[in-house]
C-alpha cells in the first residue's frame, strides 16, 4: 500500500507520457499508383480485371466511391496531383515543386515519425531531399519503360546519379518498401510508395502470366470515336497514342494490355502487404492505396487525362484500411485527395506543416455513412472547369462556349449530355453561379466566359505515312 502511494505522488512529479500509458501513434503506408482508374478493381464492381491484392485490401478497410485530384494546370497532371497530396493543399494554393511550405512528410518527421519513400517523385530534387529522411530507388522523372528505369538514391542529403534498375521498376519499389519493413526497429513510420505503374508504356515482365482477351473487353460506356468538340487539349501526348477516329479494336487492346499491367501493379501491392502481415507493424499500421488521376482509354473520344470528366481524370480509388477504421465497407463521401494526410495527420496526432486547404474526413472513417464534402470543383488549364454536389455535375469549355449536365447517379460514366434539355436550364443556371463562387473561394482566377468564342469543331491532324 505504501508503495502504491509513493508511485502516485512520483507519478504527480512527472509527465503525464511517461506516467500513464499512451497508446502507439499508428504507422502509415500511403501505396499510390500513376494513371488508375477507380473503376478498376475487381472487388469494387470490375467483374472482368483480376487484383487479389487490392481485392483484400477492400474487405479489411473502407472504399470510397467518390475520392477525387481537383485537376491540373498543364499536361502532367501527376505534377499538381501529388504536389496537392502531399501538401493538403488545393490546386490554386499548392506549390507543384514542394518547395514554398512544408510538406505533410515533413510534418510527421518533425513529430518524431521515420519517412522513407521508395517510386517515382516528379516534384523536384530539393523536396524530395526536405521530405523523406530515407529515399531508395527513385524515378525522377515523368514516364519511362519500366524495364529500363534510371533510379536514383538519396545519401547524405543529395540526389544520387541515375542508375539503371535491375528489373521492372514495380518490382523495384516493393524489394525497397518491403527491406524497410523488415529492418525498421523504433518509433512509428511514415512510408510513402508512389508505383510509376499503370502510366503508360504499358510493359511487364514476359513471364507474368495475367493476360487479358482484347477482343473479350468491354469498350467504356462513353466511348466514342472522337470527342464531340475542341476540349483545348485534343493534341497532348496522351492524345496520340492511338489515331483518330478511335476504333473499338484498338481501344479494347489498349484497355487489355492497361489491365494486365494493373494486375502486375497489384502483384506488387500484394508482395508489400505481405511484408506487412509478417511484421511487427501489422496491427498498428494505417494503409493507404490511391492513385494520382484517371485516365481515359477510349472514354469519350480520348485516351489521356487531360479532362474533368469522372473516370477520365478526376475521380480515382481510394481505400483506407487499418486501427479505427470500417472494415469491408465502402462510402459515398466525397473527399479530394488533398484530404488525405490532414486527416490522417490528425489520427496520428500531427499538426498541419501549413495553412492547408484539406478537410478532416475522420467522422467518415468511423462511419461510412457520413458525408464529408459537400460540392467539388475541378479544373484544367483555363479550357475546362467542372462543379459538383453530388448528383448533378456540370463542365463548363469557355473558350468554345460549350457545356455539359450529367446526372451522376443514372449514368456515372457521364455519357449522356443533358445540358441542351430546356427543362434544365434552371439547373444549369444555378449550378454554374455556384461553380463560379466556389472558384473564387479556391483562388481560381478564370473566367466561366470568353467575349470572342473559337470554334468548337475539331479537325484531326493529318497523319504522316511512316505514323
Amino acid at each position: 500500500m505504501k508503495f502504491g502511494f509513493a508511485l502516485f505522488v512520483a507519478c504527480l512529479t512527472l509527465p503525464m507520457p511517461l506516467c500513464a500509458a499512451q497508446p502507439a501513434r499508428p504507422n502509415v503506408l500511403l501505396l499510390f499508383a500513376d494513371d488508375q482508374r477507380a473503376d478498376t478493381i475487381h472487388a469494387l464492381g470490375n467483374a472482368i480485371i483480376k487484383t487479389p491484392n487490392l481485392d483484400r485490401l477492400a474487405r479489411r478497410g473502407l472504399a470510397f466511391d467518390r475520392a477525387y485530384m481537383q485537376g491540373g494546370m498543364h499536361g502532367a497532371t501527376c505534377v499538381p496531383s501529388r504536389a496537392m497530396l502531399l501538401s493538403g493543399q488545393n490546386l490554386f494554393h499548392a506549390d507543384e515543386k514542394l518547395l514554398r511550405d512544408a510538406t505533410w512528410p515533413e510534418a510527421f518527421a518533425k513529430a518524431g515519425y521515420t519517412t522513407f519513400a521508395s517510386g517515382k517523385w516528379h516534384n523536384g530534387d530539393a523536396s524530395l531531399v526536405r521530405s523523406f529522411q530515407i529515399a531508395r530507388q527513385m524515378f525522377t522523372g515523368g514516364m519511362t519503360n519500366p524495364m529500363q528505369a534510371k533510379l536514383r538514391n538519396v545519401t547524405a542529403g543529395k540526389v544520387g546519379e541515375p542508375k539503371l534498375a535491375p528489373q521492372h521498376a514495380c518490382a523495384v519499389f516493393a524489394d525497397e518498401t518491403i527491406r524497410f519493413l523488415k529492418e525498421h526497429r523504433g518509433g512509428p513510420f511514415f512510408a510513402y510508395v508512389p508505383f510509376d505503374a499503370p502510366h503508360d508504356p504499358h510493359v511487364v515482365p514476359d513471364d507474368f502470366p495475367v493476360r487479358y482477351d482484347a477482343e473479350t473487353i468491354p469498350l467504356p460506356p462513353s466511348f466514342l470515336p472522337q470527342h464531340p468538340w475542341n476540349n483545348g487539349e485534343m493534341e497532348v501526348r496522351d492524345e496520340k497514342l492511338l489515331p483518330w477516329p478511335r476504333t473499338p479494336g484498338q481501344v479494347r487492346e489498349l484497355i487489355a494490355d492497361y489491365y494486365r499491367y494493373i494486375s502486375y501493379l497489384d502483384m506488387q501491392i500484394g508482395r508489400v502487404l505481405d511484408a506487412l502481415d509478417a511484421s511487427p507493424f501489422a496491427e498498428n499500421t494505417i494503409v493507404v492505396f490511391a492513385a494520382d488521376s484517371g485516365v481515359a482509354r477510349g472514354s469519350h473520344g480520348l485516351i489521356g487525362k487531360q479532362s474533368v470528366y469522372e473516370y477520365d481524370s478526376v475521380r480515382v480509388p481510394l481505400i483506407i484500411a487499418g486501427p479505427g477504421v470500417a472494415s469491408n465497407q465502402r462510402t459515398k463521401a466525397m473527399v479530394y485527395l488533398f484530404d488525405v494526410l490532414p486527416t490522417l495527420g490528425k489520427r496520428c496526432g500531427i499538426a498541419s506543416p501549413n495553412r492547408g486547404d484539406g478537410f478532416d474526413f475522420s467522422a467518415t472513417l468511423k462511419n461510412p455513412a457520413t458525408p464529408a464534402r459537400d460540392r467539388m470543383m475541378f479544373a484544367y488549364r483555363d479550357v475546362q472547369r467542372g462543379y459538383t454536389e453530388g448528383r448533378w455535375k456540370l463542365i463548363r469549355y469557355p473558350r468554345v462556349d460549350r457545356t455539359q449536365l450529367f446526372d451522376l447517379d443514372n449514368d456515372p460514366h457521364e455519357a449522356a449530355n443533358l445540358a441542351d434539355k430546356p427543362e434544365q436550364a434552371d439547373r444549369i443556371a444555378e449550378l454554374t453561379a455556384s461553380l463560379a463562387r466556389e472558384m473564387k473561394a479556391s483562388g481560381d482566377k478564370a473566367a466561366l466566359k470568353t467575349a470572342n468564342p473559337q470554334p468548337a469543331a475539331w479537325t484531326p491532324p493529318t497523319r504522316r505515312q511512316s505514323d
